[in-house]
């Protein structure tokens, strides 16, 4: 299913705006990755609400405070996070208060609970936690679920300040419980439109390829809009429609999906929220069919990619990292003949791997990888990046080379997204499902 968003006024360009501001040192040293911004940006997105401009600060009163003016000025809301902890460099509070011109004051309620958790950690505790019950005057608290420091929304003269903590996991409560449920309110004040989006997922294309493939319809896109998200190691097509409700903006993207799936549905997987490992599980269900992997290079990324899809037990028997040659011949029976004619990393090996963890473990299907993630490990005739995949059923033992680029990581990832695919492909061919996503 899509996601029904709701904005303020029909034109885009005229839809409220929000500004981001990340506050924290660490993330100007490049101590930690903002990922408060990110999953903050494309909340908002699914909205319908705009964000045009993404601010970091560090832990300086002044220096926030020059930052959230110029936010103020070309924004209807800045949405800060960060700065809201018990030490004296957490100066988000302060900062807000100065800017609009208000005083500090503490609230009671987060007083008292701070209160009652320090009355379990030690008297100590208080003095440091009570900084953060202390909030600018006039501003409504946002509850913190899983910490002691709260949030807080702060209206003034047509504009809002919300400030949220930094630690994702509190920022993320407070944001779903709390404040973009505030947010798709003032959104909505103005304006009855819907945009619903509907995501296409593509596995085994790049971005190039898949754009050049529907080119005339994103040239001529108006309403509904096609928008290529490059996504790690596929792609996204997200179909966007402006409409009175949500049954007509899903009328108006249908036409726009069924052309995309003439051109390009023998690389859409799923759609939504679906990854390819759900959609691998749910044909491997659906078969009635169990699965045995064999890992080398990818180290154990399948069998995790697997495995984080609930029910999974239903149809993994085992994931093996068979990593050294011994392991391969001892634990999968991959003859050493093989190992030594044609090498680890052959197409030879990887259909034996496939072929020794479906007997092994008693699946019906077998499923490996084997290459060379890098840096080291390669030869004047298999380079860094090389990798095969081997499948085996019932019917045949098959494999696929694939020469993949990136570092280490990269390449481990690539590797394990280019098994599934392969896997996926011969699930769908087998069911007849290629057209039925």
């Amino acid at each position: 299913m899509g996601s029904v968003r709701v904005f303020q006024r029909e034109q885009p360009e005229e839809r409220m705006e929000v500004e981001l501001v990340s506050v924290g040192t660490e993330l100007l040293l490049g101590e930690i990755v903002d990922t408060n911004a990110v999953y903050l940006a494309e909340k908002l997105s699914e909205l319908g609400i705009n964000v045009h401009h993404k601010t970091t600060v560090g832990d300086n009163t002044e220096r926030l405070a020059a930052a959230l003016r110029i936010s103020l000025g070309r924004s209807d809301v800045v949405l800060a996070t960060g700065g809201l902890g018990p030490t004296e460099d957490d100066v988000t509070a302060a900062a807000v208060a100065h800017v609009v011109g208000g005083d500090l004051v503490e609230d009671e309620a987060t007083a008292e609970k701070i209160r009652s958790f320090a009355r379990q950690g030690g008297p100590e505790l208080l003095d440091s936690l009570l900084k953060q019950a202390r909030v600018p005057s006039r501003a409504t608290i946002v509850p913190n679920p899983v910490g002691t420091a709260p949030g807080f929304i702060l209206e003034q003269d047509g504009k809002t300040v919300i400030a949220l903590p930094g630690v994702p996991a509190e920022m993320k409560a407070m944001a779903e419980r709390t404040v973009l449920p505030h947010l798709a309110g003032l959104a909505a004040k103005e304006g009855s439109a819907t945009i619903f989006s509907r995501v296409l997922r593509l596995a085994g294309i790049g971005e190039s390829q898949a754009e050049a493939e529907i080119a005339d319809l994103v040239r001529g896109q108006q309403n509904p809009t096609i928008a290529p998200i490059a996504k790690r190691f596929e792609v996204h097509l997200r179909l966007t429609a402006r409409a009175a409700d949500k049954g007509a903006a899903q009328e108006m993207i249908a036409p726009v999906e069924r052309e995309i799936r003439k051109r390009l549905g023998d690389h859409i997987y799923g759609t939504d929220e679906e990854s390819l490992e759900m959609i691998v599980g749910r044909l491997l269900r659906e078969a009635g069919l169990t699965l045995g992997v064999a890992e080398s290079c990818t180290g154990g990324l399948i069998g995790h990619r697997l495995t984080n899809v609930p029910g999974s037990s239903d149809y993994l028997m085992a994931s093996l990292v068979t990593y050294s040659n011994e392991s391969k011949s001892d634990l999968l029976g991959v003859p050493s003949e093989t190992i030594r004619e044609h090498g680890a990393v052959s197409g030879e090996t990887a259909c034996a791997m496939a072929a020794g963890v479906r007997a092994a473990v008693g699946a019906d299907v077998g499923l490996s990888v084997t290459g060379i993630a890098g840096p080291g490990g390669a030869t004047p005739t298999k380079q860094v990046g090389l990798v095969y995949v081997g499948l085996a059923d019932e019917a045949e033992v098959s494999w696929e080379e694939h020469r993949l680029r990136g570092d280490r990581a990269m390449v481990k990832e690539r590797a394990a997204q280019m098994a599934l695919w392969l896997l996926c492909g011969a699930l769908r061919k087998r069911s007849g499902s290629e057209e039925r996503q």
